[in-house]
């Protein structure tokens, strides 16, 4: 099952293993099974801590198998290959059972471990989707942690009856003991958050404890993490309140125009970018969704959605965007039910079927062109009257078969009962009604600025982006700005980036001119 090299490899991380693993697998006769089975092997041939014990357990799925400490049974399962982006998911399974301790704050382990209740959770994941791993790994570490929590990895491919059954129409999604309990992306800290309402309370205090910062950033994507790094190489208080630690890049799958870096994929972007800030002395408080911003002298206040307040001397806002909606009936309802805005995660729950791309950019266009090559049909959707694209990527697209551009369409409407089963369009040059008959509808219209919050407290331009000059500077004194949320053209990563460092720069300058010391003059007698 596993090549020479990937074999040696693994051998070499499960080293660190210091306790014996059982793995009891659930089979049949299937094909998947004989895999599973092989796969199995392979492991237990790279660590004599490692026994695979075989079972016909009628009440588990098959294939499936659980990793346990001898005597225990409430391990991580998987059910189906955990190949693809999930095999770091089974290899950091093994090495938390067999006694390798996770990169997680003991404080964080400590409330998982104290949880009062019985939790069984299921994630049903693609082994394409570049977000699953992250909810899988923190549901196996919460199982291995705590006995009253199991948790089972579920891939959809091999367990397509289920997806029906279910109606998943997106990965990652979670249930939690038989009802549905989130889908997308989900960091630990934030599935602790919706079970220990208790916990969110808690910390809320703890940050309004905290003293001021000399500059406080909020977001934790590449504006945000270069803005950490350059005020805290200044010796200066610095902090960082962000929803989730890599903002947008977290959803892009790979990444080629980051120079010095020729390619990676967007989770392992921002897993260097946190690793970068916490090199340094940066107070990061993940799980800060920011509510109001309330300047005053001396200090500005910023107030998150949890209830906690931080003061700081200067304030740069690095909030981002997000995906833009078309904002259509239907687009809300059937979110997850068949509207989309990923084609890497959710494109192979669409295998075979017919789906629609809206959008004629670069986005859309690379969607379009990845989706063909899974689903049965793609019907690109563009309101102008031609496609924006790059002309390479139009090319490409118009070399493909089972790809249909109507270009000069407004979509009014996305329909369906349970489920998508269509959507609705106008020919705006001649007001003719169309619909086309489909499952799956991909959203890929561009982004827009994470600023709702700023409303009245600052300058926004027309689009929403905070305005800012050239040092970063917003309309509010002592408060700048970075990254996709402002003004600055070309959202790109590399830009991003520069962005955060010259708003550090220009709050560092700002805290040196109005924290200078007030020359005393000698009394001159009269």
């Amino acid at each position: 099952m596993l090549d020479a090299a990937t074999k040696s490899q693994l051998a070499s991380y499960l080293e660190r293993i210091s306790q014996p693993i059982e793995v009891v697998a659930s089979l049949d006769d299937s094909q998947a099974s004989i895999e599973t089975q092989a796969l199995l092997k392979d492991i237990a041939e790279t660590s004599k801590l490692i026994t695979v014990i075989e079972s016909r357990d009628d009440t588990q799925r098959k294939p499936s198998f659980s990793i346990n400490r001898p005597g225990e049974s409430h391990g991580p399962r998987f059910a189906g290959l955990p190949m693809g982006h999930e095999f770091t998911s089974l290899i950091l399974a093994l090495l938390q059972v067999g006694g390798y301790p996770p990169k997680v704050e003991q404080a964080i382990l400590e409330q998982i471990k104290a949880l009062d209740g019985d939790f069984e959770f299921e994630v049903y994941v693609s082994l394409t989707c570049h977000n699953c791993p992250d909810v899988v790994q923190a549901l196996n570490l919460m199982a291995v942690q705590n006995p009253r929590i199991k948790t089972t990895m579920v891939e959809g491919g091999t367990f397509q009856d289920e997806v029906k059954e279910r109606q998943i129409m997106g990965v990652p999604t979670v249930f939690l003991n038989g009802t549905q309990f989130g889908s997308g992306r989900m960091t630990l800290e934030e599935i602790l958050a919706k079970i220990d309402t208790s916990g969110v309370e808690r910390e809320a205090k703890k940050i309004s404890a905290k003293s001021p910062f000399d500059v406080l950033i909020v977001g934790g994507g590449p504006a945000g993490a270069a803005a950490a790094v350059y005020a805290a190489r200044k010796g200066i208080r610095t902090g960082i309140a962000s929803e989730r630690f890599g903002g947008q890049v977290l959803d892009t799958l790979g990444i080629e125009n980051f120079i010095s870096v020729k390619e990676t994929e967007g989770p392992k972007f921002a897993l260097a970018l946190e690793e970068h800030v916490r090199h340094y002395d940066v107070d990061i408080m993940n799980l800060q969704r920011a509510k109001a911003l309330v300047p005053g002298d001396g200090f500005i206040e910023l107030q998150t959605e949890s209830g906690a307040t931080l003061k700081a001397r200067t304030i740069i806002l690095a909030t981002g965007a997000r995906w833009r909606n078309i904002n259509v009936p239907g687009e809300k309802e059937f979110k997850n039910k068949g509207v989309a805005y990923c084609p890497h995660c959710d494109g192979p729950l669409f295998k075979g079927k017919r789906v629609a791309v809206i959008g004629g950019g670069n986005s859309g266009v690379e969607a379009a062109i990845d989706l063909a090559g899974i689903v049965g049909h793609v019907t690109l959707i563009e309101f102008d009257t031609k496609l924006r694209a790059d002309e390479v990527l139009q090319r490409k697209l118009r070399s493909l078969a089972n790809v249909t551009v109507v270009t000069n369409a407004q979509t009014t409407e996305i329909t369906g009962t349970d489920k998508v089963n269509g959507l609705n369009y106008k020919d705006r040059s001649t007001g003719e009604a169309h619909r086309v008959e489909l499952e799956g509808v991909f959203v890929q219209i561009g982004l827009v600025p994470n600023t709702d919050w700023l409303k009245g407290t600052l300058e926004l331009s027309r689009h929403g982006e905070i305005v800012v000059d050239d040092r970063g500077q917003t309309s509010v004194p002592g408060v700048f700005a970075a990254g996709d949320a402002t003004t600055v053209p070309f959202k790109q990563i590399i830009i991003a980036a520069g962005d955060g460092a010259k708003a550090a720069l220009g709050a560092f300058d700002h805290l040196i001119r109005t924290t200078a010391p007030v020359e005393e003059k000698e009394a001159v007698a009269a």
